[in-house]
């Protein structure tokens, strides 16, 4: 059943009407053909205008969002988003462009797209940029394809494999075997980082690239990065960077100077774009020198004070998408970008990394640190079912939901047991995470006190806890 059929059954009165049409000037019979023509009429609802806006206001208030909640989603970098980014990108002369216009009429666009891939190279140090990508994922895809040109280019055919960290994020082993490589996963240590004695044992001919989030899963640096790089470097592999946590580092960090080849930025996450709700997104990709010559066409050049699209590219993977990219999410990326300066930039890392640190140490008593020691933009804590009565993080998560939250990333990073992964973000104020903290810090409480309470969370949603296992097994899709 549809939401529409939904509504047409709960609310619908026959004969009410909130818009009329003129009646047609002939049958629809008479230039449409026979076969298109419905047989039975839609069932519509039959509704005043006015209950139909309030239906649809009542059900977006039932949503959560950040214009109305906190969401300390790990590694999700769920922050605010300034209007005025939305502004610029719904400047008329950018979003009524057609994708499909000459370049002289739109030079406008041209620019930012070369700009931002220019403020992109200064941050992260590297060489080149393609916008292409219209996601993580996709980025990561992107730069598995450019690592099999460039072994191809040089008739190196025998690097079937990628090593990934047991640490990284879960597209990474998904896009690696979707580009046609054996994946193979690395430890870590106690301590979170990744286990660079395992890497040089792992590393051979065989390998192509190591993929590494950077920072990590746990909101760690990997500290032996540079060791990382040249043991990837000596068996003559590429270092990818999984840079989806970039919050954490920009203004601080270029990941060129770690020895990384290639990296993936998520513009939805750390530059302004909102993060959530399937889209649209935008993964650029970086690469140093010696790999620019084979990411995908078309490419922004700039010749003489104008812009064009370069198509011609000798070693080029070939388009990723149709047109230039996500340039909405773009256009927002830039205007994120100039409105920051360089000590700006650096503090949007600081206060994340602030943010993180602050809740960890207000919880750590309670939900011990999965790796006891500061983080960088998110802490991943967890929750003891031993001490509190077999309660489980999802029920830690699904109680949150009554206090008015938004809850964590549960259950993730899988090497973690009853993981609760939390990323302030670095716009959240100090009130917002201390009213947080209370939360999970009652919760615990009525673990102790009132199990049964927090077991069957949540109690004040219009929907109550869902039996998740039939769902997945019987899931219906028809109507949402």
């Amino acid at each position: 059943m549809t939401s529409s059929e939904k509504l047409s059954i709960e609310k619908s009165v026959p004969g009410r009407r909130g818009i009329w049409f003129a009646k047609a000037s002939r049958p629809a019979a008479d230039w449409l053909p026979h076969h298109v023509l419905r047989r039975v009429p839609p069932r519509l609802p039959e509704m005043a205008e006015s209950e139909v806006v309030r239906h649809y206001t009542r059900l977006s208030q039932l949503n959560y969002c950040l214009d109305t909640h906190f969401y300390p989603l790990g590694s999700c970098t769920m922050k605010h988003n300034p209007r005025a980014n939305e502004e610029v990108a719904a400047l008329e002369g950018f979003a009524a462009a057609h994708p499909c216009a000459p370049e002289t009429a739109v030079q406008g666009t041209l620019e930012v797209l070369f700009r931002l891939e220019r403020l992109l190279c200064e941050l992260t140090g590297l060489a080149a940029f393609t916008l292409q990508p219209a996601a993580g994922a996709h980025g990561e895809f992107t730069g598995i394809l450019v690592a099999a040109a460039f072994h191809r280019a040089r008739g190196d055919r025998k690097r079937k494999e990628i090593l990934v960290a047991d640490s990284s994020h879960g597209t990474n082993p998904a896009s690696a075997a979707l580009g046609g490589f054996a994946v193979r996963t690395v430890a870590s240590r106690a301590d979170g980082r990744l286990d660079l004695d395992a890497l040089r044992m792992a590393l051979g001919p065989q390998t192509a690239m190591v993929m590494l989030t950077v920072p990590n899963t746990l909101g760690l640096f990997e500290r032996q990065i540079r060791e990382i790089a040249e043991a990837t470097h000596a068996v003559g592999a590429l270092l990818y960077m999984d840079g989806a946590n970039f919050n954490a580092l920009m203004g601080l960090a270029k990941p060129a100077d770690f020895g990384v080849d290639i990296l993936h930025l998520n513009l939805h996450k750390s530059f302004s774009t909102p993060h959530g709700g399937g889209g649209p997104g935008s993964g650029p990709v970086g690469v140093q020198a010696r790999l620019a010559k084979f990411l995908p066409v078309p490419r922004v050049v700039e010749k003489n004070g104008r812009f064009k699209l370069q198509t011609r590219c000798p070693g080029s993977i070939g388009r990723m998408r149709s047109f230039a990219g996500n340039v909405g999410v773009i256009l927002k990326a830039y205007a994120y970008l100039r409105g920051h300066d360089a000590l700006r930039l650096r503090s949007v890392a600081e206060n994340a990394i602030l943010n993180a640190n602050y809740v960890r140490a207000r919880l750590k008593d309670l939900y011990p640190a999965a790796v006891d020691e500061p983080c960088l933009h998110e802490c991943v804590l967890r929750t003891e079912p031993e001490k509190m009565n077999g309660l489980k993080t999802l029920d830690v998560a699904k109680r949150l939901l009554d206090h008015g939250f938004h809850a964590p990333t549960i259950y993730f990073p899988l090497i973690v047991h009853e993981a609760l992964m939390i990323e302030p973000t670095e716009t959240e104020t100090r009130e917002t995470l201390e009213a947080f903290v209370s939360a999970l810090r009652a919760i615990h409480a009525e673990a102790l006190s009132d199990p049964e309470k927090v077991k069957t969370a949540p109690h004040d949603l219009p929907v109550r806890r869902l039996d998740e296992l039939a769902a997945a097994r019987n899931p219906n899709v028809a109507w949402g």
